[in-house]
Order: structure tokens, then sequence, then C-alpha cells
């Protein structure tokens, strides 16, 4: 096992909750671990103020799937080993799941098109089998090998399962008075291995909603962010344009009630805010549980790293579950907006392809 990282694996088996995570072109591992106790669950993104702790946050709150706050007995970091990885990537045939992904893209684009919503986003999940022999330690090893870019993530709690993640897309991070956001959107496969020169129309306008949904929501309330961007940037095997926003921020024991305005973001969920979550939540058809709500360290008085839980799966003990998704414009076609989903899919499907690394 590479690196000994054999003890996530008995976590997992444990019940231990736990999380691992690597922050994007960092070569630091971090692990936090809750010997003792239960972590602290929440039912709302403001009751996080004040607190401390590893979050795992879902994309609608709820009983069945609360805001769960891992309270560390132990937080430790160690230099991070690549491993040697190898090429692969699993076949699908999902022709029974593109069938009923495009009979919900007309549900969804439906209202687009007659202007209720600018934009909504529509997403899935696939299950497949879980191959005698996967690793959960193996495959996070693999991924922050592979997906460099990327904030790469295990997590375990009793709540949630176990959860494996790697993520393009900040939703906030900086300490002190120094912050940070993001506003990624807009997809394209890498074109020969590298970043693609142009973009349509289609992905520009949804860059540049997500854009101005976060621009006008710190300035509501009084933040005056600086910008940069939109640029192209890589993400595993795809490519997305990304601006950021940087931001003073005096009075960090609020960080709940800013996480709550910029969470959901029109990257996972559409505009307007509260009528494109609340659509989405009763016509996507499915639970999205954890994916594409947020994850990662948060402390007030120190340096928080929260990021949105995309190109995740859901690992169970003899399958995986994985979750894909993308924005829809008036201008969407479902043969291209299903393909996307299918190219993301990729990032995790990787792996779970047991020949993907070499054992150590």
């Amino acid at each position: 096992m590479h690196g000994s990282l054999n003890f996530l694996d008995t976590y997992i088996k444990e019940d231990k909750s736990f999380a691992a995570y690597k922050l994007p072109g960092d070569s630091m591992l971090h692990f936090v671990v809750q010997e003792s106790g239960s972590p602290v669950l929440l039912h709302s993104i403001e009751a996080l103020n004040g607190r401390k702790g590893f979050v795992i946050a879902p994309f609608a709150a709820s009983t069945a799937f609360p805001i769960v706050l891992i309270q560390p007995t132990e937080k430790i970091e160690r230099p991070f080993l690549p491993i040697k990885v190898l090429k692969g990537q699993k076949e699908r045939k999902g022709r029974k799941e593109e069938e009923a992904y495009v009979e919900r893209f007309q549900t969804f684009i439906t209202p687009i098109r007659d202007r209720q919503f600018k934009k909504l986003v529509l997403s899935r999940s696939t299950t497949i089998e879980r191959e005698a022999g996967f690793s959960p330690a193996e495959a996070f090893a693999l991924a922050c090998t592979k997906y460099i870019r990327s904030y790469v993530y295990l997590c375990h709690t009793p709540q949630t399962g176990t959860w494996l993640g790697s993520t393009p897309e900040m939703l906030l991070s900086g300490e002190g008075n120094v912050w940070h956001t993001v506003a990624i959107a807009g997809t394209q496969p890498l074109q020969n291995g590298e970043l693609p020169k142009t973009w349509d129309d289609k992905n520009l306008i949804e860059q540049m909603l997500v854009s101005y949904y976060i621009r006008t929501q710190l300035t509501s309330s009084g933040i005056h962010p600086s910008e940069k961007g939109p640029y192209t940037v890589r993400a595993g095997e795809l490519a997305h344009l990304r601006s950021d926003f940087m931001f003073s921020l005096p009075d960090t024991g609020r960080l709940g009630s800013l996480l709550e305005l910029l969470h959901p973001t029109p990257a996972v969920s559409g505009l307007p805010k509260e009528e494109a979550y609340r659509f989405i939540c009763e016509n996507e058809g499915y639970s999205r549980r954890y994916y594409s709500g947020f994850i990662g360290w948060l402390e007030p008085d120190g340096k928080s790293d929260l990021y949105v839980n995309l190109r995740c799966m859901n690992i169970h003990d003899n399958s995986f579950t994985l979750y894909a998704g993308g924005g829809l414009l008036p201008s969407s076609v479902p043969e291209q907006e299903w393909q996307e989903t299918e190219d993301k899919l990729q990032t995790m499907l990787y792996l779970t392809e047991v020949n993907n690394y070499v054992r150590k």
C-alpha cells in the first residue's frame, strides 16, 4: 500500500469519522480523525457560524442528509509521494440511463426556454459494481497523483458513508482578512491533451452568469471583490472557464452566513437562486445527497479551505454511486449535455479500476 495509507481503509471498516485531503498544487496530505464522540449534525449552513472542523454539507440539508461537522481529536499532515499510475478508461453502456436523462432534460429545458429561469443544472447518478480488491485508500492516492490541480479528498462518517472526490471548484478559501472564491462554468474536453483556445457562446454565457451571481451576492453584503478572469483551466481531462474573486473579510466569525450567501452557486443549481433550487429538488428525480454540496476544513481563527463537492462518488460495500451534471441554457442540446456528464464521470470511473495503480 502506497505510503502506508492502509489505515484509512481500517478507519472505514471501523466506522470512524475522518477525512484525508490534499489541496490543489500542494504536496502535503492532511488527515483529521475524530476518535471519540460523534460529529456535530446541523440543518442550516448559518449554524456553521463560529464553528471549527471538517465539513461535509449536502446540496439540500435535511434530516436524512444533515450538514456533518467532524471535530477531530487529531489533525496531522505529511508529504505526499506520487505513485505510478496506468492509463485506462472504463467503457460504459448506459442506453437506458441516456433515455431517462433526455426525458428529464425536456422537463428542465421547457421552463428555461419559457424564460422562467436563466439557467438550470441537471445532474444524474449512476451505480456500478465494486470490484474485488478495490481500496478507497489506494484510490485516494491515485487521485492525488493524477488530479494535482484539484482538491482531492476521502471522507467517511457514520452519517454520510464514504465519499471520494476530486473537485476543481473552490467555494471559499482564506484566513485572516484575505479571502477567495471562484466562478467555474463551461466545459470542453482537452484537445490533443491541450487546453482549448476558443469557447462557444453557450459556455461563455454560462460562465458569465455564475460570475455575475458571485459578484452580486458579495456586493449585496458589502463585500467588494477584486476580479481576475475568465481564463481557461484544466481539471482532469476537461477544461473549464474560471474567474477569481479576492476580498477582505474583517469578521470571520460569520463564515456560515457567507457560505449561505454563496451556496448553491449557479454552477450547481441555477438562476434565479431560490426558484432554481426548489425546481431541482422537485423535478430532478433523485436525491443528490452530498454531491454538489460542499466539503473541507472550516476554521474562523485559522485557514479555511472549502470546495464544491463535484467529480465525486459514494463508495458502498459492493458498489459505487457516481454523480455528474451540467448547466442548461436555452441553446442546450440533449446529446451534447449527456456527453458532458459522461465525460465528467470519467474522473471517478478511472479511480474505480483496481488495475490503474501499482500497489506497493
